[in-house]
């Protein structure tokens, strides 16, 4: 119920709307001490009216940072390969569910993850914890658990547009939370607990 909600008010956004948030998110994110250190992120591409990425994967690759993209596997799995530009793109349907955009090259296999200095996270919504809301398919809590299982600590960022950081989300006892979420006007960072 909670994910339509957010994903209705997501649909009523304009063309224009998407594009003006996204040079805004990229210009916010750019900002984070995370992804100037960083030397390989993992991120994703946009689709529909998700906050917009591809201003962002460009400019860190313009940075010369290595960006990683997902590719869904038939379990909901994510498998990895490197982004060089629009051009190694590939739009793959997958059965009923939305057109995504992966990497068209070589894939480097779900381990590939644990090798990013950040890993940025789509989302529905974010909570004053930190807690994030995902779409409900389950790869990025296997992307969380592999990580943990590596004992790899990249910092989690979520994208979302401003209205998606609310007071609470529900959350199940293997839901991690993410350090930040960057926003069209700006970053909130939520405290880790030890």
């Amino acid at each position: 119920m909670l994910r339509r909600e957010f994903l209705a008010v997501r649909n009523r956004l304009t063309a224009d709307d998407v594009r003006e948030s996204a040079a805004a998110l990229a210009e916010r994110a750019l900002e984070l001490p995370e992804l100037a250190r960083a030397r390989t992120v993992a991120a994703y591409v946009s689709v529909e009216s998700e906050p917009g990425t591809l201003a962002l994967l460009d400019a860190l690759r313009a940075r010369g940072v290595r960006v990683l993209l997902p590719a869904l596997l038939p379990d909901h799995d994510l498998d990895w390969g490197a982004y060089t530009g629009e051009g190694s793109l590939q739009r793959v349907q997958h059965g009923g569910k939305m057109a995504l955009f992966e990497p068209a090259g070589e894939r480097l296999g779900p381990d590939a993850v644990t090798a990013a200095d950040v890993v940025l996270l789509p989302g529905l919504a974010v909570d004053a914890r930190g807690m994030r809301l995902g779409r409900g398919g389950g790869s990025y809590d296997r992307v969380l658990a592999r990580l943990e299982r590596a004992g790899a600590h990249p910092a989690l960022v979520v994208l979302l547009y401003d209205s998606e950081v609310v007071e609470h989300v529900p959350a199940e006892g293997h839901d991690r939370p993410v350090q930040a979420v960057v926003t069209p006007s700006g970053v909130r960072r939520f405290p880790q607990v030890a």
